[in-house]
């Protein structure tokens, strides 16, 4: 090599005019000598060419690269861009005492949907609910593994109330009685209500009056009347339903890596049941199971082997709603992850330790647990029940209020009540809860529309009375609430999931597997109600891909 190198140095002193004489030099040599590697390198050294100036078309690529990064910047948070927006709410018109009054009960997907879409010019609105925020129930089975945190389905009501054209109240407290004759509700503080707090203010009741009342109050778990369910039970509705089976999850699995637990006290601390199985009791078994192989394996090596998954139905088999192929795919999946379904069998009671259930040769049996999550179907709110009893001939539905084809209370002609607090032929679930509050929505438009042509028709003059009572014949027809279902989906655990999609006129596609999980992925995070909430909750599903999920205890 040295030898080479002070031949190539003798050729360009004495041969620098000829850049051939050292090329064909470096030829000779590099074919006895040298590699083909050393042959480039070398011939790339010798080689070089002054560095040119910028061409127009690079440097119209370089400009364009710039302008396209700017564009995205300033759509994501440019003054007229959506996060930018959230951020910056512009200013409000305040409160018109001569415009009617509406108060809405709830926080949750159909009272959620109606303020978001009701126009405030038309309207004073109040909200009155017991939490301050909306949260995307669907991803709720995911909190309580770590997979997302709470905070990333959360969107503060003001959040949503303060990007009105007119201001609107936000009152945090619960509604305790309604008075439909008073027009007027009753509202307890938080220091004196279930969801009880510690500040003191000096007033704790109070008393609001309205024109119209939307009921989207939602509903409680059902316990169908079983002895313990509310004592050891475990729901799965609210975020702190997530973080209190969090934290059992996690006390039931130190307390079983506590030093000379018993081997029957640590089967029954990792035994997790799951009542229930529609789709919140599967999606929540399936984060358990993820939870499980991903992390507790590597961390609780030495229990991660004994933890066990049972999921309880009283039906014949998992998600009545979705078609057989489906059914059949989600019990197949849970088979090769180890979760053993009991289809047909009912719990009799519920102990500290252990819960009774029948199975369905008609035997008792007993089934010990550590945690025990109930996710089963939905009851009526004491306050629904109160005012069920001031209807009674038209109130005889016991798991929630009857309303007629408008979404408007049996028997009253200024009370609506939509999702889960009513009675009707649709399920329970938020797609329609998130409709009927769409369509309200549009229904006071149409009435605010329809009161502003009564009171032009009362001061019009007899030419114009024609005219207007043509628009008034043509406002007051009101359609009806039509439910169009968009599908169901369901995470079943591994990076799968299924999904029961309309498909054409009449048809259905029922399908499940990886693709569909990415499907699912996809359709929550387009349904969730804020660029923020989006952008959260991509952001943990990447941490827990990159760094796992947390396994301390809060």
């Amino acid at each position: 090599m040295q030898s080479l190198y002070r031949t190539l140095r003798g050729a360009t002193i004495h041969n620098s005019s000829s850049k051939h004489q050292v090329l064909a030099t470096t030829s000779k040599v590099s074919t006895t000598r040298l590699s083909a590697a050393s042959q480039r390198r070398l011939y790339a050294s010798e080689t070089t060419q002054p560095a040119k100036r910028f061409s127009k078309w690079s440097m119209l690529k370089n400009g364009f690269n710039i302008s396209l990064v700017g564009t995205i910047a300033y759509g994501c948070y440019g003054k007229k861009a959506e996060m930018y927006v959230q951020r910056h709410p512009p200013v409000q018109a305040d409160a018109d005492p001569e415009k009617k009054t509406i108060i809405v009960l709830g926080s949750g997907w159909a009272s959620t949907s109606f303020l978001k879409d009701i126009d405030t010019d038309d309207y004073n609105v109040v909200v009155v609910s017991p939490r301050n925020y909306f949260l995307f129930t669907p991803l709720l089975p995911s909190c309580t593994v770590g997979t997302i945190d709470v905070r990333s389905l959360v969107e503060p009501t003001r959040f949503i109330s303060r990007h009105k054209s007119r201001t609107v109240k936000v009152v945090e407290a619960e509604c305790t009685h309604i008075d439909p004759e008073s027009k007027s509700i009753t509202i307890t503080g938080m220091l004196a209500c279930a969801y009880s707090s510690d500040v003191k203010g000096q007033n704790a009741v109070s008393t609001l009056p309205y024109d119209y009342l939307i009921i989207g109050v939602g509903a409680m778990s059902a316990t169908f009347g079983i002895k313990g369910v509310e004592e050891y039970g475990c729901f799965l509705k609210e975020v702190w339903d997530a973080q209190k089976i969090r934290t059992k999850l996690m006390d039931c699995i130190e307390t079983a890596a506590f030093p000379n637990q018993s081997p029957e006290e640590v089967d029954r601390l990792l035994h997790m049941v799951v009542v229930g199985g529609g789709p919140t009791g599967i999606e929540y078994a399936a984060e358990l199971h993820d939870f499980l192989v991903d992390d507790l394996a590597s961390w609780y090596p030495e229990l991660a082997g004994k933890v066990k998954i049972t999921l309880v139905e009283a039906l014949p088999n998992v998600l009545p709603a979705f078609s057989k192929h489906l059914i059949e795919y989600t019990e197949s999946t849970f088979k090769e992850q180890n979760i053993a379904i009991h289809t047909k069998t009912m719990v009799k009671e519920v102990h500290e330790k252990e819960i009774e259930v029948k199975r369905p040769d008609g035997s008792i049996d007993t089934i010990p647990y550590g945690l025990l999550v109930w996710a089963t179907g939905n009851t009526a709110r004491p306050l629904i029940k109160d005012l069920m009893q001031k209807f009674p001939e038209t109130q005889q539905v016991r798991r929630g209020l009857a309303v007629d084809d408008w979404l408007r209370l049996e028997g009253s002609q200024d009370i609506y009540a939509l999702g889960d607090a009513t009675a009707t032929r649709y399920a329970p679930t938020a797609q329609v809860a998130a409709q009927q509050g769409k369509y309200l929505a549009r229904l006071f438009k149409q009435l605010a529309v329809r009161d502003e042509l009564e009171a032009e028709f009362a001061s019009a003059t007899k030419e114009d009375r024609s005219r207007t009572d043509r628009k008034l014949r043509k406002v007051k027809d009101i359609k009806p609430f039509h439910y169009s279902h968009q599908g169901s989906l369901c995470y079943v655990g591994s990076d799968k999931a299924v999904a029961d999609l309309p498909f054409g006129p009449g048809g259905n596609l029922a399908t499940g597997g990886v693709a569909t999980f990415a499907f699912w992925r996809s359709a929550y995070i387009s349904n969730l109600f804020s660029t923020r909430n989006r952008a959260l909750v991509i952001t943990d599903w990447l941490k827990k891909t990159a760094l796992g999920r947390d396994i301390s205890r809060e």
